[in-house]
């Protein structure tokens, strides 16, 4: 596929277009048409969820030069969050950052206020805890805007289907969403990929997963302390949480999950699980109230009776094992141990023209879907 690059077109008439020549060149680093300023061109950014994961998103999109862009709106239920934030983004971006004390919004509303300060075809950053995906979702498609969301993006059975929905509803508005899911965008792992497909191994029929470390984020939490309210405790400390997080197997073997589902090219049908909690004290001895195992084991199975073996532990003082094998004839190293790069330091000018930062557009009908298949067991 070649695409020349002196067609000329506005930002915003190519946001309206589909997304197809933008995800080809995100994940292939093809070519796409230049974009250029007009006088109106401007995309906004609002960025609801002003965490480390939000400011960094931010942070992210608004390190595109292929057009102008500008952050004008934030929301968060916390307003020493929110600040930091700002502080944070408007060191790094300075005049791409012009959020007035009136854009900032505190309060479970705020995301709606937020998004009431962009226009159509502009685009919201959604980081808050997963629970809160599906209505910011919904609100930014009867706005008509253009979605980053960080996985994972549900947290159950319901909600996954509110968002496969949604979806749907965006597609057919054609709205570009994204989902926080970076390793696609590895050269290394598009190219296993490649090779897979090309048959280089045969037909996939056993693939695992390992992810073994430490407690990771606040998944391990000790006795709400009294204050601030035991909503807002929870809300900060969501992965510890099932109805904020899903937790720390939806929230962090989520990637191990969707690497192999890629190589596979194919969702499983079936689940069955193990888990269990070993350490229910922190180191002096304070009993751990939160929702998560330590460890967990999942047998997903495939329509083509293939199947995937995801292992995890949750432990301190146990060996790290980052790990995905996918194997017929020959077997092929997923990835091992390294650190992925993040895809913006892969994708530059151009590559960000349509969605600066939408990370998985190849299957936006999926953007609600992904967590399904490991939400499963």
């Amino acid at each position: 596929m070649n695409e020349t690059s002196n067609c000329l077109t506005t930002r915003r008439e190519f946001i309206k277009t589909t997304g197809r020549i933008a995800a080809a060149s995100a994940l292939a680093g093809v070519a796409i048409p230049h974009v250029h300023a007009a006088g109106n061109d401007l995309i906004q950014v609002a960025l609801v969820g002003c965490g480390g994961r939000g400011t960094g998103a931010a942070n992210n999109a608004l390190g595109t030069k292929a057009g102008p862009i500008q952050l004008v709106a934030m929301a968060d239920v916390f307003e020493k969050k929110l600040n930091d934030s700002y502080d944070n983004v408007k060191k790094e971006r300075g005049d791409k950052v012009e959020v007035a004390q009136n854009h900032k919004f505190i309060g479970f509303d705020g995301y709606k206020k937020a998004m009431d300060c962009l226009k159509p075809g502009d685009i919201v950053i959604l980081t808050t805890p997963p629970a809160f995906r599906w209505v910011q979702f919904s609100y930014a498609i009867e706005k008509g805007l253009n979605v980053f969301m960080e996985k994972p993006v549900t947290v159950d059975g319901p909600t996954s289907r509110k968002m496969l929905k949604l979806a749907e509803e965006s597609v057919a508005k054609n709205l570009k969403v994204g989902v926080g899911l970076m390793s696609r965008h590895s050269r290394a792992m598009q190219e296993l990929h490649k090779r897979i497909e090309d048959g280089e191994i045969g037909d996939v029929i056993l693939m695992r997963g390992y992810r073994m470390h430490g407690p990771a984020g606040n998944a391990f939490q000790t006795k709400w302390p009294g204050d601030p309210s035991e909503l807002l405790w929870q809300i900060r400390h969501f992965h510890a949480f099932l109805w904020a997080s899903g937790g720390c197997y939806n929230d962090f073997y989520i990637h191990h999950v969707d690497h192999l589902c890629w190589m596979k090219n194919a969702w499983p049908i079936k689940a069955q699980a193990l888990g269990g909690r070993h350490y229910k004290q922190d180191p002096k001895g304070v009993v751990y109230v939160d929702q998560n195992f330590d460890s967990y084991a999942v047998e997903y199975t495939f329509a083509d009776g293939a199947k995937l073996y995801m292992d995890g532990r949750c432990m301190n003082g146990c060996r790290h094992l980052l790990q995905l094998r996918a194997r017929q004839q020959g077997s092929g190293h997923c990835r091992q141990g390294q650190r992925l790069p993040r895809p913006f330091q892969h994708l530059q000018g151009s590559e960000y023209a349509a969605f600066q930062h939408a990370l998985d557009l190849q299957n936006r009908s999926r953007a609600g879907g992904r967590p399904v298949s490991k939400r499963m067991g």
